[in-house]
């Protein structure tokens, strides 16, 4: 029986969830669209991401692809899985692919977006969706502290203790601080993170931003290639999975603008 691949960008709030990653005993992601689309094909379908992200981390367009003999259109599969998705869970689109194409090792980028609410007063609105920070920043500092993290860098300095990678080494092609009203947004472009690392940075990042340290300790911090000299761990609730970049040979719709802010 001929086999179709297909992606799909996946839209999610990952508040209540434990990270990305199918977990025995608690909730995921993943395993909420393997259920979906596993109904929705009939037989039991297995998903790849581009990235993992944490508990409580959110994507915007989160790629993935699934292999499947059932005969279904692109909007069978969208509308059908949507249906047995729960509401902070959605496919935004869904296309048939190159046999070839794998949604984490045919990515050549991913982007993160790190969203601070810097306000005097927090918002309950936002609880879940951004780190408060009442501490006016100086996102213009931050900004020019950051850009010492760009090249094919050595990264241990921001990587997690859990960090599974073989190498601490990740190439950053762009990262950008800039604020919109009440908002500090830190984006980020690499070939691939580590774990923990764009909330390490951004963590280390306000420090700066908070006039606790000063532009060049960034770089110091990243020569160092010591964890403890970095800043904290800046809260899950406000990083986002913005999405993935391939080949355009493999002709997937462009990421829709991101929402927040």
């Amino acid at each position: 029986m001929e086999i179709t691949r297909w992606a799909a960008a996946v839209e999610y709030v990952g508040t209540r969830y434990s990270g990305w990653q199918s977990q025995q005993h608690a909730p995921s992601v993943q395993g909420e669209l393997e259920t979906a689309l596993s109904r929705v094909a009939a037989h039991p379908v297995a998903v790849s991401a581009a990235g993992r992200t944490d508990a409580g981390v959110h994507g915007h367009a989160q790629i993935i692809h699934f292999d499947s003999p059932s005969r279904r259109s692109p909007y069978a599969w969208l509308l059908g899985t949507n249906t047995h998705l729960p509401p902070d869970v959605s496919l935004r689109w869904v296309q048939a692919v190159a046999p070839d194409f794998h949604a984490r090792h045919s990515a050549v980028a991913r982007r993160y977006r790190y969203v601070i609410h810097n306000s005097r007063a927090r918002s309950a609105l936002l609880s879940d969706r951004a780190a408060w920070l009442a501490w006016t920043l100086d996102e213009q500092a931050m900004h020019r502290a950051s850009q010492c993290l760009i090249g094919e860098l050595d990264f241990s300095a921001f990587r997690g203790a859990q960090c599974q990678s073989t190498t601490p080494w990740r190439c950053v092609t762009d990262i950008a601080v800039w604020r919109r009203n009440d908002f500090v947004l830190i984006d980020i472009r690499a070939n691939a993170f580590l774990h923990h690392m764009v909330r390490n940075i951004a963590g280390t990042l306000m420090e700066v931003g908070q006039g606790r340290q000063s532009e060049a300790w960034v770089a110091e911090v990243l020569a160092s290639r010591d964890r403890t000299r970095a800043g904290m761990n800046a809260p899950a609730q406000g990083l986002y999975f913005v999405a993935a970049d391939y080949p355009a040979h493999y002709g997937l719709p462009a990421a829709a603008d991101f929402w927040l802010p």
